[in-house]
């Protein structure tokens, strides 16, 4: 086979295009396998080598933080939405993010004593505090629910889902913990 019929290397110029497919394939095996699938198995899901994969991602922990940081900024994006319930929309997506990746969460809430610099918290804090401002004017929301509350509550739910014996009693019992969550916020 001549390389112009293999498509040759791109080089540099895949960088962004192989970054985003293993970004892609991580956030689908961890949720899938666990945080300890083989990185092989990443790499080769992302259609890359493995050292594409290490050139990106140095470590298991780097590739992990790295799918963590997509779901804040798809929750940064849902809580810029202007509506009143944006509030409910983006906490029920967090919820959902932590229910189709219970173990992958768990790494990264035991990693944060590990990475110093980590500001999973702030970003937590940041993402919630528009929508729920928006939320309480509107008078969908308990005037003395803060931030804290919240961060609060989706902790006891992550404990709802990691304590769960499988994913069916895992999905109900999430649904009856946000029910009463929710129930506690509304006025």
């Amino acid at each position: 086979m001549t390389l112009a019929a293999r498509g040759g290397n791109r080089g540099p110029a895949a960088a962004a295009d192989n970054r985003r497919a293993l970004l892609r394939a991580a956030r689908e095996l961890f949720a899938d396998k666990g945080y300890n699938v083989p990185l092989s198995a990443i790499a080769r899901e992302a259609g890359v080598g493995q050292g594409v994969l290490y050139r990106h991602f140095p470590s298991r922990l780097d590739l992990a933080f790295a799918v963590f940081e997509e779901n804040f900024a798809e929750l940064t994006a849902l809580a810029e939405d202007e509506a009143p319930d944006a509030f409910e929309r983006v906490v029920a997506r967090m919820v959902e993010l932590m229910v189709e990746s219970v173990g992958f969460v768990e790494l990264v809430v035991g990693a944060r004593g590990v990475v110093t610099d980590y500001q999973g918290d702030r970003q937590l804090a940041e993402i919630l505090t528009g929508p729920l401002e928006r939320a309480r004017a509107a008078g969908l929301t308990a005037p003395d629910i803060g931030v804290e509350a919240v961060a609060l509550a989706l902790r006891m739910i992550y404990g709802v889902a990691t304590t769960a014996r499988d994913d069916d009693q895992r999905r109900a019992d999430v649904a009856a913990a946000l029910s009463l969550v929710t129930t506690r916020w509304r006025p």
